[in-house]
């Protein structure tokens, strides 16, 4: 079933909109939720979330790309839930790692879930992202939006490790480059 056809199931409280979903885009959620909790139960419970959250916008909201609309429900589900779970600590894991490699770039230093929340930033990360070349503007998303490890985003890409920590590397120094530009980064 296409997209618009979806969506207008969600339009017309259809029970069957979530089906759809499930079948359609179950395993590209579930994928965004695993990697961020490494739990399998865990994700289950984020993507069954997901569906939730995607009922109770459509209406009002109908997105115009149901992959992405989807994706970030489930990526900020599974990051909220992780938030949870390491409140007290951070633990193992993707996500601190992933933190920590934006951390530098972002004034406010241990603020960075909060500072990235901003509307502002938002934006202007993704005007960066979107004028990236297509490898790096692949390996940021995988890294930094889907919460991959290079390990992963190496067997994605077929390339080597090397490659793309360096890729990630020159891609933060470009990015930090922007955020200095815009005051969004003071340097130390």
């Amino acid at each position: 079933m296409d997209d618009k056809c979806i969506v207008d199931l969600y339009f017309s409280r259809s029970e069957q909109a979530i089906a759809e979903t499930a079948v359609k885009y179950g395993r590209y959620c579930h994928s965004i939720a695993y990697g961020i909790l490494q739990n399998e139960e865990d994700a289950e419970e984020s993507v069954n979330d997901t569906w939730l959250g995607a009922w109770n916008a459509m209406p009002p909201h109908r997105p115009s790309v149901l992959s992405a609309f989807l994706g970030k429900i489930t990526r900020r589900l599974s990051l909220d839930k992780w938030r949870r779970y390491h409140a007290e600590k951070r633990g193992g894991g993707e996500v601190p790692l992933v933190l920590d490699e934006l951390e530098e770039l972002v004034a406010g230093g241990d603020e960075v879930e909060g500072v990235l929340e901003k509307k502002q930033l938002s934006l202007l990360i993704a005007s960066f992202v979107r004028q990236l070349p297509d490898a790096e503007k692949r390996v940021f998303v995988c890294r930094y939006f889907y919460v991959e490890s290079v390990e992963a985003v190496v067997a994605r890409f077929d390339f080597s490790v090397s490659k793309v920590k360096s890729m990630l590397f020159r891609t933060r120094i470009k990015l930090r480059a922007v955020l200095e530009k815009e005051g969004f980064y003071e340097g130390y």
